[in-house]
């Protein structure tokens, strides 16, 4: 197979170039690109990829589509217009990395902390993402962004508990006999787990879906737990209680691999099944039933995701549920455990791709970027620092993603705000920007990827060369590097220089080079014996860490910062998964994926409905303290009676009033990793 990545001017013979997807989602697929006289003419999944096996979702196999957009940004351009009108004019590359390092290089001189960076998720790429761009703003003395946004609780709990984000290979799934689940809707956001998942259940596994939200994967499961956001936690420590009641207990794993286990079981056996029923809105029968399935059956396998992480006790609920493996002893099967995050598994040289010492000897502060809203309208102040100044985005879409995005509106329409966005096209964000810079796009650049889904490592190769003048992240931030002076050697590496860095001689390259991705040598049961990567080597029910901070040390139930029946006024729950053909707010201007969305959703329950005299596409009204934005209703069992599903995360531009389903989610944060709590949010529905 040919890897040439040059125009071949005599000869129109295709070829294919072997990738990687860049998108925020656990399967990390390998991808071929077709490629004809320098032409990208169609992408598809690898089929020599075990995990990928030839099939892409349906927004990534029209990748095509996106690249050649006709609103792809492909010069860079400077504002014209009012903040946020979306006026721009086009400059040069010169001009703009000029006026751009200039702005930084005089802010730098009074308080360089009053520059941010923020990026997430736009590429999970170790070059694109978090490479150079990091190089650059630790030279530079910004401050820091804790990027919170998605999966900072899970990843907390799960390195209080285990240790680190690590679990069971996601292939053994299909060796499984009971799996659950939990907080996930893998049709819509994990294809190639379920495609294991069914598998299984072709040999008589039996599926459970646990999810507030009736979702496409749980029509296809055995059963369904449509518990109320936020109560996962009281749902785990009842199966506890019935494991501990009826001894369907490990209890030579209990005492040679985990530590705290009579402080957990006191903690458990106060929940009884009929208080957590109360909690969590589920039939006694069903919890017991549940507790009975895992209890019994041998090998069950747990499949999380970051759905449940979303609200106050996000990371106590990962916590509980994560411990339920050691209390069976079902990590001695490889198709026994736990996964929600393979990421931690990956040695990733971080320091060496992100060289964290070229900061200055202090430290500089961080910013949390689910508190964008309130951040960028702080005044200076002692306790703040200095007021923020300048943003650079890139790899996100805070206008329309980050939380209580009123405020966040607010923040970037200040006049006084320096913004500079690096982007495939305008954004919600980019019509607030000061200066738009394109960027390239999976297929025009180098790049290397770990999953948080599978154990294997896969190069992205460009496939064709930078459409219009857009160019990759690592080179913007190389160029701004040179254009401000920064003459460290750091800043002269090329991209594949840096994708050759990530992973050192802990990978063989050449293999890469050869197949497109390289498999993790690690054990088919990781845990089998213990081992885990915590300061003891086991699971940790009780945390000494967490308790020298002064929190609790054993996973508990944390009810919502906004509990359900608290407000007559906001008296539904809602929370917003991922419309299916959206991937966050990526895709969203893909008009054939957006057509078939239509316009934004929310689901909302009959008995809810009839209530409200709202039927079936009605345009409602959805509204708290914060704000509101219109949708189309859906009246359908897939919402639970109190609660709404507002399916997102549409282009506040591309909605029905110019705003979307963030107008009314708030900015409090998780109970650990100071995440964002999307999922806890109280409303009032009424027909617009």
């Amino acid at each position: 197979m040919s890897m040439s990545l040059t125009k071949d001017t005599t000869s129109s013979a295709p070829i294919q170039v072997r990738g990687a997807c860049p998108h925020d989602c656990p399967d990390s697929c390998a991808l071929l690109t077709t490629v004809e006289n320098g032409v990208a003419t169609r992408v598809q999944g690898n089929p020599g990829h075990p995990h990928t096996d030839g099939v892409l979702c349906t927004k990534v196999a029209r990748y095509t589509e996106r690249s050649y957009h006709a609103e792809r940004l492909l010069v860079p351009l400077r504002r014209s217009g009012p903040k946020g009108s979306g006026q721009f004019v086009p400059v040069s590359w010169d001009q703009a990395l000029a006026d751009i390092a200039g702005r930084l290089q005089a802010i730098a001189a009074r308080a360089p902390e009053a520059i941010l960076p923020y990026s997430y998720a736009g590429t999970m790429g170790l070059v694109q993402g978090e490479s150079m761009d990091r190089r650059f703003f630790h030279r530079l003395g910004a401050s820091q962004l804790e990027r919170t946004i998605c999966a900072s609780a899970g990843a907390e709990a799960l390195a209080q508990t285990l240790g680190d984000k690590v679990g069971m290979k996601l292939e053994f799934f299909a060796q499984a006999r009971l799996i659950l689940i939990w907080g996930s809707n893998p049709i819509g956001s994990h294809l190639h787990f379920w495609r294991y998942a069914q598998q299984a259940k072709r040999n008589g596994a039996r599926l459970v879906c646990i999810d507030p939200r009736k979702t496409e994967t749980a029509d296809k499961c055995h059963e369904h737990l449509a518990l109320r956001p936020g109560t996962d936690a009281a749902l785990a420590l009842a199966l506890m209680h019935e494991l501990i009641r009826n001894d369907w207990l490990d209890h030579d794993y209990i005492a040679r691999h985990t530590l705290g286990w009579q402080a957990l079981r006191e903690r458990a056996l106060q929940w009884t099944p009929e208080r957590a029923a109360d909690v969590c809105g589920l039939p006694v029968a069903q919890i017991r039933q549940l507790a009975r399935d895992y209890g019994s059956t041998r090998p069950a396998a747990i499949r999380l995701n970051y759905g449940m992480q979303r609200v106050r006790g996000a990371g106590n609920a990962v916590r509980a549920v994560v411990c339920l493996p050691a209390l069976t002893g079902a990590w001695r099967d490889p198709a026994g455990g736990v996964l929600l995050s393979s990421a931690g598994q990956f040695p990733v040289r971080r320091a060496v791709l992100q060289r964290p010492d070229l900061m200055p000897a202090r430290r500089p502060r961080s910013i949390n970027m689910s508190t964008i809203g309130d951040d960028l309208l702080r005044p200076t102040l002692a306790s703040f620092g200095p007021q923020i100044e300048a943003v650079i985005v890139y790899n996100s879409n805070p206008v329309a993603v980050a939380p209580e995005s009123g405020k966040v509106v607010q923040g970037f329409a200040r006049e006084d705000l320096f913004t500079v966005v690096l982007e495939h096209f305008q954004t919600d964000t980019a019509d607030y920007a000061d200066y738009l810079l394109p960027a390239t796009t999976q297929l025009e650049h180098w790049d290397i990827h770990l999953s948080y889904g599978h154990t294997d490592i896969l190069l992205n190769r460009p496939a064709i060369a930078p459409l219009g003048q857009a160019r990759s992240n690592a080179r913007i931030f190389r160029d701004l590097a040179a254009q401000m002076g920064f003459a460290e050697p750091a800043f002269a590496d090329q991209d594949e220089q840096l994708c050759r860095q990530a992973f050192g001689d802990a990978v063989d390259y050449a293999r890469l080079q050869a197949q497109g991705f390289a498999t993790l040598k690690l054990p088919d049961a990781p845990f089998a014996a213990g081992g885990f990567p915590t300061p003891s080597g086991k699971c940790e029910f009780f945390s000494a860490r967490l308790a020298a901070q002064g929190l609790d040390g054993l996973p508990d139930y944390l009810p919502n910062h906004e509990l359900q029946g608290s407000s007559a006024r906001h008296p539904l729950a809602m929370i917003s998964p991922p419309a299916r053909h959206f991937l966050n707010s990526t895709f969203v201007n893909v008009r054939s994926l957006r057509a078939i969305e239509i316009e934004p959703l929310l689901e909302i329950h009959p008995d809810d409905a009839q209530a409200r005299g709202i039927a079936s596409g009605s345009l409602v009204r959805v509204f708290n303290d914060r704000g509101s934005y219109h949708c189309r209703a859906s009246v359908s069992h897939r919402a639970r009676p109190g609660v709404v599903n507002g399916l997102g995360i549409w282009w506040r531009k591309l909605g029905l009033n110019g705003t979307n389903v963030n107008q009314v989610t708030g900015q409090a944060l998780t109970d650990l990793g100071r995440a964002a709590t999307f999922y806890d949010c109280l409303v009032q529905v009424a027909v617009a």
